[in-house]
């Protein structure tokens, strides 16, 4: 299937993405499956917080910095960045989150650190791989339990206390949730945020205009800005 220029410099491998949308379709992740469009419109709101809200990634409000030399230093996000690069747990090239395999989602959530709730994204981006939640929490406990110099890596990697702890708690309480693919009870108006949950990034794409014509028309009438996406649906 070919697929539009724009596509190719947006999502970098369209024929993946479009494997992960029929994921989303055959496990009823949301209501709705965005279009392909739709997910690129995703991508630039995913560019437009990186550049503009960046203090809304990997900072922390609740918890200290551990106090340690290597927490400390790695405390500098420009400085955190290449180790994250190298530990696999980021991957900046891929803010649709469909490029990313679930070995990659999970080292992502025991190496990069996620304030609050925001570790729900990830968690139901795993729904779409059986048997990874498992996995993920296999490989927390050992982070947990053993006072090995990966652990120790992996904790000062996150910079704050009690990350991997509220990890184990956030995800015991998803797996427990409906037929195992589990929901967590998230604070008013956090399971709406397309920031913090997974499946309200996706309904905020499939709440999007379906082709680059429409989104430009949206656009030219003052309905449609990247942040908010379509702010009314007349014309």
């Amino acid at each position: 299937m070919s697929h539009p220029w724009h596509a190719w410099i947006l999502l970098l491998a369209p024929g993946k993405i479009l494997d992960g949308l029929m994921k989303v379709r055959e496990t009823e992740l949301v209501p709705v499956t965005p279009n392909l469009w739709q997910i690129e419109l995703g991508v630039l709101r995913m560019w437009h917080r990186a550049l503009f809200r960046s203090e809304t990634i990997g900072t922390c409000a609740a918890h200290p910095v551990r106090a340690n030399w290597r927490a400390r230093l790695l405390a500098y996000r420009p400085l955190r960045f290449p180790f994250l690069l190298a530990e696999r747990a980021v991957a900046p090239w891929d803010m649709s989150g469909f490029l990313s395999s679930p070995d990659r989602i999970t080292r992502h959530l025991l190496g990069a650190h996620h304030d609050e709730t925001q570790f729900i994204y990830d968690l139901q981006m795993l729904t779409l791989y059986p048997g990874w939640l498992a996995e993920l929490r296999r490989r927390l406990t050992a982070v947990l339990e053993q006072d090995s110099a990966r652990s120790r890596w992996l904790r000062d990697l996150t910079v704050h206390e009690q990350y991997h702890e509220s990890l184990m708690d956030g995800l015991d309480r998803f797996m427990a949730g409906p037929s195992g693919a589990g929901e967590m009870e998230l604070a008013e108006g956090d399971g709406a945020d397309p920031d913090i949950s997974f499946r309200a990034y996706l309904a905020w794409c499939a709440r999007q205009p379906p082709s680059p014509a429409e989104t430009w028309a949206a656009w030219r009438r003052g309905a449609f800005g990247l942040h908010q996406g379509l702010i009314e649906d007349s014309t």
